[in-house]
């Protein structure tokens, strides 16, 4: 006899539906907590089912994976599938009803019509989960790295006109940049324009050296002209305080 259990996985908890062939009801749906104890109850209950007997679940981000987790490793058939498969098997009803135990039951469908389709959860299946959160996470990292620096840019183009143009240098090996470095030493134009080009270049050699960069060593005598006429086109101004 096949026992198919269909569970729609949710925050906290989960609503199980355990179906046969024919249609035949095994038992209600009913809820359980996504606790220890809760979930070790269920894998008792589900092995010791007359017959063969095979899970089905949802992917749903993360909250599926401790029912998973203990399923498995309780020795039960699991199979997480992909929600659309769900959602668009069995629409030939115009009566739509949106609940948890309607929507375990149409999974339990799901697992009698597709008994033999149906592929066993492996861990190759965790680690591709695993790898595609973090592959979500460096993406959202990327975005706000990218957008952290188009507004810096922005910033320095209205504090110190024209110097990202001075800044030409490759990214270093641990990836800092120049001007980036530049701009937490010298956070404010009053910083330059305040002290004299001799000082400033000593303080910039300083803090270039601060960060490791033991191939940058930059003196007064290194500073090309477009630098040095950048730097005395602030000084001539009135500095006010930094």
């Amino acid at each position: 006899m096949y026992n198919a259990v269909g569970i729609d996985v949710s925050k906290g908890k989960s609503t199980i539906a355990v179906l046969q062939p024919g249609g035949t009801v095994i038992r209600k749906p009913f809820d359980v907590s996504h606790t220890s104890q809760s979930l070790h109850e269920l894998t008792d209950y589900l092995g010791s089912l007359d017959g063969s007997t095979k899970i089905v679940m949802e992917c749903t981000g993360r909250y599926h994976e401790p029912v998973v987790k203990a399923l498995s490793e309780a020795g039960l058939f699991v199979s997480v599938v992909n929600p659309h498969l769900i959602k668009n098997f069995g629409n030939n009803s115009l009566r739509k009803v949106k609940s948890d135990p309607a929507d375990a039951k149409k999974i339990a469908r799901y697992t009698l019509d597709n008994w033999a389709e149906l592929r066993q959860y492996s861990g190759m299946d965790n680690i591709r989960t695993q790898l595609k959160t973090l592959n979500s996470q460096f993406s959202f990292f990327m975005k706000q790295k990218v957008a952290a620096k188009a507004n810096l840019i922005a910033l320095l183009d209205n504090t110190y006109p024209g110097l990202n143009k001075l800044f030409d240098s490759p990214v270093r090996k641990n990836g800092s940049e120049k001007w980036v470095d530049y701009a937490y030493s010298f956070w404010h134009v009053d910083c330059v324009r305040r002290i004299g080009l001799k000082t400033f270049t000593e303080r910039y050699r300083l803090s270039v050296r601060s960060t490791t960069i033991s191939s940058s060593r930059t003196s007064p005598r290194s500073c090309s002209m477009p630098q040095r006429n950048w730097l005395l086109s602030f000084q001539r101004r009135r500095p006010t305080s930094c």
